[in-house]
């Protein structure tokens, strides 16, 4: 009997192990049909019971983990990511280590998600991704570079719902927002549990950026769906928009059944209503296509989609709109602005910039707002760049916009402090962009006459309005550096050492980031001289000229003369005499009394200067003392006579 009852038993167990597994097996694939279906809310509550039950494996993990992600719900993500890599690390794709790196910068733990990106690199080294991280190890100092150019505030118009994607459209912006939706309208969304998107629009005060007035867009442009991202052309006569494919009360569905995002046209009529919005060419049931913008000249149309043949989750694409409205074919942008990652929600400003959010550039966390240009001409103008805080943030930033004439504009985010899940930020741009174009000046300080090297050198630099810019002293090596300099500037840079004459040189920096090799060579002020030596010859003097028939000094004259008053300062023992001489051109008695006078009115000026009258003689030679044989009566040659006409510093003690 009791074997009896322990088959009995048995069986009974492996029966409800068998309903078990099988009920199991049910709640997974409507788990996976919702996660495939984007009901990201449904399928996180369905795994949640099926991991209450103690049953887990990685594909579910990965599916629970990426509806939180996608979802932007950063902090529950971080939490099965984790789990998902500690638990099966053989069975992801490097995917999902970018993915955790993108939760933890999340929650600013940046050092931990630099280790994942690590791990993300050596693993998928031929993604863009991997690139960008490898080519900006410093991604947050350059971040920090362009960071505090705008004054951001949470705008007056947010509600408790969803309020995100604004345009300008003459004296309004028109944004989205699921405001009073649920109040009328109990549908859903299932992808993020909250009700469907309208267009709404707010007057728009260009002076302060300030909105009011609030009121729905259209009743022809919004239905039961969402609506979303629009923008208008310049003469506010034609809006593109963003809609759940729903066209003629019909919904449009890929073949797994899942209802994707389109863009929409509308024309203002003659009574200044909306036509029916038409569905446009290149929208297909398959795929999405969201967030249209347009090019400062209305011709063409910026978008993103996951359509076949990009780069990864979104790519930003452009079509020719032509002239009877037709569209070209959908281009896409390339990899310089694409990545395995997201790229969405592009805006084109005034001056050609596109601005568009990514998760897949290095930032720091969920979407951020870069900027790039579409023409570039220079290796600038090329990069794709973060525009910074407080813009951006460690959560999801999109769907920016901004006037060029203002400076004001708008974006979107769901960071920490605001009112619902996106708020609409406004902000005032306080600067341009900052240039990342950056010049280095370097070079060896050495002897002029030996090459030997001089440690111990004062090196300078100075802006083009003669302000230090940045100073140090050469070490042993005799090299020195000047880092992070502007490109297309004016700068000095000056060497001093003692018993060296001061030296300076002007640098013009090129457009584009280099080195610039500026070598310094001093002189010494005085080369081993003695007495009887000429100092004009010992400092290399350029000639000290005088007006014809003249004996004061003139400005050119006082620079050298300068030079020569700086020896005598340095050596105060030290006495000279002026020796003035002349050419052989006119009277010999008139030459020799103008040297006298020349001769007196550089001891004069020299005097003037600070230097004591005892420790200067003047002589005039006239022309008697001639250095070669353009005496009186011969035919030189003009620079030959000129030889002639010189004043020198002799040393008497």
């Amino acid at each position: 009997m009791g074997k009896y009852l322990r088959k009995i038993g048995l069986v009974f167990l492996i029966l409800l192990f068998g309903q078990t597994l099988i009920g199991q097996e049910k709640k997974l694939g409507k788990a996976e049909d919702q996660y495939n279906r984007y009901e990201y809310i449904d399928a996180q509550e369905t795994y949640l019971k099926i991991i209450k039950k103690g049953y887990k494996d990685a594909d579910l993990l990965k599916n629970l983990a990426n509806s939180y992600y996608f979802n932007s719900q950063f902090e529950d993500a971080q939490k099965w990511y984790k789990e998902l890599i500690d638990t099966y690390p053989k069975e992801i794709e490097p995917e999902y280590y970018f993915r955790y790196a993108q939760t933890l910068k999340s929650a600013e733990r940046y050092d931990e998600a630099d280790q994942y990106m690590e791990k993300f690199t050596q693993l998928a080294d031929q993604d863009q991704r991997v690139k960008l991280y490898n080519d900006e190890p410093d991604y947050l100092e350059r971040i920090d570079f362009q960071s505090g150019r705008f004054e951001i505030e949470n705008s007056s118009i947010n509600s408790s719902f969803t309020d995100f994607g604004t345009a300008f459209f003459g004296r309004f912006v028109v944004f989205s927002s699921s405001r009073d939706t649920l109040m009328f309208k109990k549908t859903l969304h299932q992808w993020n549990n909250e009700a469907f998107l309208d267009l709404f629009q707010a007057e728009y005060n260009p002076t302060n950026g300030e909105l009011s007035e609030i009121q729905k867009f259209n009743s022809t442009i919004n239905s039961k769906f969402h609506e979303s991202t629009p923008i208008f052309s310049k003469d506010g006569r034609t809006v593109y928009f963003t809609r759940n494919n729903f066209i003629k009360r019909k919904i449009g569905r890929d073949k797994k059944g899942t209802n994707k995002l389109q863009i929409y046209r509308s024309y203002k009529n003659s009574q200044g209503g909306w036509t029916t919005p038409q569905n446009l060419s290149f929208n297909s049931d398959e795929y999405s296509t969201a967030h249209p913008a347009l090019s400062t000249d209305g011709k063409t149309l910026y978008f993103s989609s996951d359509m076949p043949g990009g780069q990864g989750d979104s790519d930003l694409y452009k079509i020719a709109i032509n002239g009877d409205g037709s569209f070209g074919e959908p281009q896409n942008l390339g990899e310089r602005i694409n990545t395995e990652g997201k790229e969405t929600f592009p805006f084109i400003s005034d001056n050609g910039d596109l601005y568009f959010a990514s998760n897949g550039h290095i930032g720091l966390g969920g979407l951020d707002v870069y900027v790039t240009n579409l023409d570039p001409q220079t290796d600038e103008e090329k990069l794709v760049v973060n525009v910074g805080k407080p813009v951006n943030s460690p959560q999801d930033d999109f769907a920016f916009i901004v006037d060029n004439g203002s400076k004001r504009g708008y974006f979107s985010s769901n960071r920490d402090g605001g009112r619902g899940s996106d708020d609409i930020y406004s902000f005032l741009q306080l600067e341009d962009l900052r240039s990342f174009c950056e010049i280095e000046i370097s070079g060896l300080t050495t002897d002029k006459d030996t090459s030997e090297l001089l440690p111990g050198t004062k090196i300078s630099v100075y802006d083009s309005s003669n302000n230090v810019v940045e100073s140090i002293v050469v070490g042993e090596d005799g090299k020195y550096i000047f880092e992070k300099l502007k490109c297309g500037s004016k700068y000095f840079v000056r060497a001093e050492k003692d018993e060296y004459v001061t030296l300076e040189k002007l640098v013009n920096t090129p457009g584009e980031t280099q080195t610039l090799d500026t070598p310094l060579a001093l002189e010494k002020r005085i080369k081993s001289a003695e007495v009887g030596d000429d100092l004009a010859k010992v400092l290399a003097l350029k000639p000290i000229y005088f007006d014809f028939d003249q004996s004061y000094i003139r400005e050119d004259a006082s620079i050298e003369l300068a030079k020569v008053i700086e020896v005598m300062n340095e050596y105060p023992k030290m006495k000279i005499e002026v020796r003035s001489h002349t050419d052989s051109h006119g009277d010999d008695a008139y030459n020799m009394q103008l040297s006298e006078r020349r001769a007196k009115s550089t001891v004069a000026y020299m005097v003037e200067k600070g230097v004591a009258s005892d420790r200067l003689t003047g002589k005039g030679f006239g022309e008697t003392e001639s250095v070669n044989d353009c005496g009186n009566g011969s035919n030189c040659s003009k620079d030959d006579y000129q030889l002639n006409r010189r004043s020198e510093f002799i040393i008497i003690k």
